[in-house]
């Protein structure tokens, strides 16, 4: 199999078993399919709601959130007195994501801002269980930043496309990486000078996630590449 034909297999095989769709995210996913809108998909939200089983969540924060496909994964497990808060700077976005979550009787479960994601954040308190990071690439480092400190023990981060989408480079990311990236301050760190924006981003990201204390990362390899950082304590 060529490497885009085992992505495709596996993305088709982690779907077939993961979580059940329920009508309302099936017309979600048809209307991002129709509309070109980048989404997570099924594979992917089905691993959110995983996420949020696995870390027993009641409270979730999403930087960037869409018309509330990935969110609507998550409202799903939480319990009835649990929240996610959606943040969108596109208003007519958040008023689907309303619409989408009333439809599935999840709208008593969620918090929907309009604005910047990362002035949301600045008036939670926090914890939360699970954080969602899907914002401007370029501004997921800063996003960690301003709640790192609201994560729970035990805690999960996940930060959607470090490995694709828009003009992020999988091969430029790969081969910094592999050549230590700039992780625990190591001889100043590999090169990546020659980065695009979104990539560097990425790689800035990552390079900061690595280096917190209290988080151990992994990479999730279905979709456009999720990270996946657990707080220790």
């Amino acid at each position: 199999m060529a490497d885009y034909e085992i992505a495709e297999f596996l993305e088709s095989y982690a779907t077939a078993l993961g979580p059940e769709p329920d009508e309302v995210i099936e017309a979600m996913g048809a209307q991002a399919r129709e509309e070109g809108f980048p989404y997570v998909g099924p594979a992917v939200g089905g691993w959110l709601a995983m996420l949020a089983r696995f870390s027993d969540a009641e409270r979730v924060f999403e930087f960037g959130s869409g018309f509330g496909y990935s969110a609507y994964w998550f409202a799903r497990e939480l319990p009835e007195d649990g929240q996610v808060v959606l943040t969108e700077i596109d208003e007519g976005e958040l008023d689907q994501a309303r619409e989408y979550l009333d439809r599935g009787g999840l709208a008593d479960r969620a918090a929907f801002e309009h604005g910047d994601a990362i002035e949301t954040v600045e008036r939670y308190d926090g914890p939360f269980d699970v954080v969602l990071i899907d914002c401007q690439k370029e501004r997921y480092a800063e996003a960690f930043e301003a709640v790192r400190g609201k994560v729970a023990p035990g805690g999960i981060v996940a930060a959607d496309n470090v490995v694709a989408g828009g003009s992020i480079d999988a091969g430029d990311l790969r081969a910094y990486f592999e050549e230590g990236g700039g992780s625990d301050g190591a001889d100043g760190g590999a090169d990546r000078s020659a980065m695009n924006g979104m990539t560097e981003g990425i790689a800035d990201y990552l390079d900061t996630v690595r280096a917190a204390d209290a988080f151990e990362t992994t990479l999730l390899p279905l979709g456009e590449g999720v990270s996946v950082s657990h707080r220790t304590w």
